[in-house]
């Protein structure tokens, strides 16, 4: 039987259509760490990281962060030329001679990292995939996958296990090493390191061979630099039987096996990684997204992690954490994911991220980080339906949810919406009932309070906005500053914008100044002085459908 608690002092209401909706928070009831879990974002291309568009969006992700961002990228040794495609990418850094010595460059690795390390964002440092000189199938090797193709066409020759694995542990060793070197031992100390990704589908070995290959990763990683952090195994499906059986495997090979290099019981692992993927839809027109099932995946994650005593305080990172599963899967080939130009994608982000912190609180577990697998795609249609934070430089609506949690810092306090369903019927259910879920995040320190509001729905139907009335209680000043800052059709929003321009493919250099402008995040009310009465604040907002609204509370 799955484990669930409720959110606190939610109530559910049943009404079909309710007149206004109500948000209580109450300062005075602390809940939790705000722990920036959401400070943390991969993408398949690592290539695009040191490009025009990359560059500028790592700088605006840097920026909203009051801490460190760790960024995720997979095929750091992949073979190849550094020219990047969908779902392609590659570095060189290792080939052989023709006597068959190892060859190794780490230009294009430090490109990308250097690109990080200038920005004070650190990498999860995936190690893998398999270069071509060590694959034991390397033919063929660079895929042709496209949009609309079958995903199995990206499982080539860098997918295999090595023909020789102290080849490939010299190769991890003299990685590690050279990343101390470069960027000092104490800044590489405060990565994570990961083998791989997605075992389950990414890789053409046996299982038994995964572990075999782990355990060399993990014994040269620590040999080259012994306080490095290194775990796994950034499972796909988590609340599959076939994902939970891998789960499983891993564990008790860490904790009870014979470490394929030592010779000893057991392997290290510093972290414990998982993916949560949701599944859109087309119904009768439009899309019904399926938050449940993400969340589905988080809740099965967490319980195996709180099963195990030996994993109660390794840090747990959702490796990737998104509403499906193919970044580069644009909307026309995939008419499911349309919602990703819009609010459907930012109102989504707000309300299942508010579910994770809960469901960390449920099993009281080292939530550390989830990953939103969604980055740039360089060179690429205007707002193309990829799963991205921007398109062609300019910033989409769900950047400014990330901008949104930059501001909320401190303790997690104790919220009440009317509206808002509880946690078990949204893990079980997903948002799909008769009204909508109007809920809120809030958050407090020394200097003020932050809330942040959403009206979500499962199915992307465009609904009259919702009145919600809004109670603050516990502050102990007279009066404080009040800005609101909103996402929704009318602001913060460059799609609806370039849609009000005809939905340019070659925008002019003013119609790009302008849709930059609308892609940040804005105000909609001037920051004002506002009473508090009996230590509350009250106000009524009106919440367009998909909206996310911030409200800033300082004193």
């Amino acid at each position: 039987m799955k484990k669930y608690f409720l959110l606190l002092g939610c109530a559910f209401s049943f009404f079909a259509k309710a007149q206004q909706a109500t948000i209580s928070v109450d300062l005075k009831k602390e809940t939790g760490d705000m722990k920036p879990i959401w400070a943390w974002f991969g993408y398949d291309e690592p290539n695009y990281t040191y490009m025009k568009d990359g560059k500028k969006l790592l700088s605006e992700i840097a920026a909203l962060s009051p801490v460190p961002v760790y960024v995720r990228v997979h095929s750091l040794l992949v073979t190849g030329n550094g020219v990047p495609a969908l779902k392609w990418g590659s570095t060189n850094a290792y080939t052989e001679d023709e006597k068959g010595n190892p060859v190794y460059n780490w230009t294009i690795v430090d490109s990308i990292f250097d690109t990080y390390i200038k920005r004070g964002m650190k990498p999860l440092a995936q190690i893998g995939f398999m270069p071509e000189a060590l694959s034991t199938n390397p033919t063929p090797y660079k895929h042709d996958w496209k949009p609309g193709d079958p995903y199995s066409r990206i499982m080539t020759g860098w997918a295999y296990p090595p023909k020789d694995y102290n080849k490939w542990a010299a190769l991890v060793y003299e990685w590690v090493k050279h990343s101390a070197a470069r960027y000092g031992k104490k800044e590489v100390e405060s990565w994570y390191w990961e083998l791989w990704n997605e075992p389950n589908g990414y890789w053409k070995g046996t299982q038994a061979e995964f572990f075999k290959l782990y355990d060399y990763t993990t014994d040269a990683v620590k040999r080259a630099l012994p306080t490095a952090r290194i775990g796994g195994i950034n499972i796909a499906g988590t609340a599959g039987s076939g994902a939970q059986q891998w789960l499983h495997a891993f564990v008790k090979h860490c904790f009870s096996d014979t470490n394929y290099v030592t010779g000893k019981i057991g392997a290290p692992v510093d972290a414990f990684l998982f993916h949560a993927k949701g599944s859109p839809k087309l119904v009768g027109g439009h899309v019904r997204m399926n938050m449940g099932r993400q969340l589905q995946d988080i809740n099965a994650g967490f319980k195996l992690v709180a099963s195990y005593p030996q994993l109660k305080n390794i840090p747990v990172i959702i490796g990737e954490s998104d509403p499906e599963g193919c970044a580069a899967c644009g909307m026309h080939t995939n008419p499911e994911n349309a919602y990703r130009n819009g609010t459907m994608y930012s109102s989504y982000t707000a309300a299942s991220f508010a579910r994770k912190y809960l469901l960390a609180d449920s099993f009281k577990v080292n939530f550390t980080g989830a990953v939103s697998w969604a980055f740039e795609f360089e060179n690429q249609p205007w707002f193309f339906g990829f799963r991205d934070l921007a398109t062609n430089g300019v910033d989409k609506p769900v950047l400014n949810v990330f901008r949104m949690f930059g501001m909320m810092k401190g303790k997690r306090v104790a919220v009440n919406g009317s509206q808002m369903y509880d946690l078990k019927t949204i893990v079980d259910s997903s948002a799909r009932g008769k009204y909508n879920d109007v809920g809120a995040l809030a958050s407090k320190d020394k200097n003020g309070a932050a809330v942040m509001i959403w009206n979500y729905h499962d199915d992307d139907v465009q609904l009259p906005a919702l009145p919600v009335a809004v109670s603050v209680d516990g502050i102990k000043v007279a009066a404080v500053k009040l800005t609101e800052y909103r996402i929704d059709n009318e602001h913060s929003n460059s799609y609806e914008a370039w849609k009000k321009m005809g939905s340019p493919q070659n925008p002019t250099k003013e119609q790009i100044d302008a849709l930059e402008k609308a892609g940040q995040l804005a105000i909609i009310k001037k920051p004002q002085q506002v009473k508090v009465i009996d230590e509350k604040l009250m106000l009524t907002i009106d919440m367009p459908q998909q909206a996310v609204t911030l409200l800033k509370i300082e004193w």
